[in-house]
């Protein structure tokens, strides 16, 4: 009987010390070693990629796109739409999985795709004005209208022909940051009129914030639209 106990008695102690020995290991020190050397060689993907103003102050994320609408004219109207607000460079579309229903301190929108075919509502095989209301060709056709109404001017008028893809449909996450240069210039001439700017000061902040692909051969050109408009606020002094 004494020796059943003394038994069970060395294996608790000896179960202790190994939960002790592997708390402190994987619990303290191991998370401790990542967490400084991610701070000591990569302090700004490990804050999560933040990005600041002239004023110093966190403004986003380079991973998270925003929207820059103008406000409601009824705050508590949920069904009211969103209207983008054209002084700034728009991002492309951010349909996402629905809007966040859990925290809603934050406005966001749940990262996914539509999982929608490229002919989803197609008439024909072409998405035309007569595709049917909440179908992808929908979207589409209405996105590209607005594209094409929004970013013309006195003296600029866009062409239909001229609408990138990254106009009119969301990215696979449906939160993605970039938009193409191609996105970006069409919209060079609003934001110019808009801001009362030159053409070409635009010109140069879309092609100083245009990023080459990674490691030269991985990806497309993009633009960063956070980055982009923050530029285009210390320019303008808003």
């Amino acid at each position: 009987m004494n020796t059943s106990v003394s038994s069970a008695a060395r294996l608790l102690v000896a179960g202790l010390r190994a939960l002790l020995v592997l708390t402190v290991v994987c619990g303290v020190l191991y998370p401790l070693a990542v967490t400084g050397v991610a701070q000591a060689l990569f302090h700004d993907k490990a804050n999560g990629s933040e990005i600041k103003d002239a004023s110093g102050k966190v403004v986003g994320s380079s991973l998270v796109g925003q929207t820059y609408n103008l406000p409601k004219k009824d705050p508590g109207d949920a069904e009211e739409a969103a209207e983008p607000d054209l002084k700034w460079f728009q991002p492309r579309p951010s349909n996402g999985l629905g809007s966040n229903s859990v925290n809603t301190q934050y406005s966001l929108i749940l990262s996914g795709a539509t999982n929608r075919s490229a002919d989803n509502g197609a008439v024909g095989g072409t998405c035309t004005k007569d595709a049917e209301e909440g179908t992808l060709c929908a979207q589409v056709v209405a996105a590209k209208d607005a594209v094409v109404a929004d970013n013309s001017t006195g003296t600029y008028k866009v062409r239909p022909e001229d609408v990138p893809a990254d106009a009119v449909t969301s990215s696979g996450s449906g939160l993605d940051p970039h938009i193409s240069p191609a996105y970006a210039q069409l919209q060079v001439h609003r934001v110019a009129d808009r801001n009362e700017l030159d053409v070409q000061q635009v010109e140069k902040l879309v092609k100083d914030h245009t990023e080459g692909r990674t490691l030269g051969f991985l990806g497309e050109p993009r633009v960063n639209v956070l980055e982009l408009n923050i530029a285009l606020k210390a320019l303008t002094g808003l």
